[in-house]
């Protein structure tokens, strides 16, 4: 058995086709202005952050580890405990959270 198709449902083919292949175009031109606009943003945030004397430390260095993740760090046998905990305090991915408390663990000994 075949299918008939109306003037309708090829329009919605053709707007899906359309919408699909063209998205990917819409995407890297959308990326572009948005970089701008987020090094100003950067730039902004610094700048209050300067103001008000607030010292911002990146929760991917060692520095960013909170004392409760040191304290278990210290521990070498509890690495993935600390590394875990730091993922839920910080919201870190799994590499950087590893990173910084490897690096906290290297540098007290």
């Amino acid at each position: 058995m075949f299918m008939v198709l109306e003037f309708s449902d090829f329009s919605v083919i053709a707007l899906i086709v359309i919408l699909f292949a063209g998205g990917g175009a819409a995407c890297t031109f959308l990326r572009a202005p948005d970089a701008g606009r987020l090094a100003r943003l950067e730039r902004k945030l610094d700048a209050l952050l300067g103001h008000f004397n607030v010292a911002y430390v990146d929760p991917a260095s060692p520095e960013g580890l909170s004392e409760e993740v040191r304290r278990i760090a210290n521990d070498s046998a509890r690495k993935i405990e600390a590394i875990k905990l730091h993922r839920e305090q910080t919201g870190l991915g799994l590499k950087d959270a590893k990173d910084a408390v490897e690096a906290y663990m290297s540098g007290r000994t």
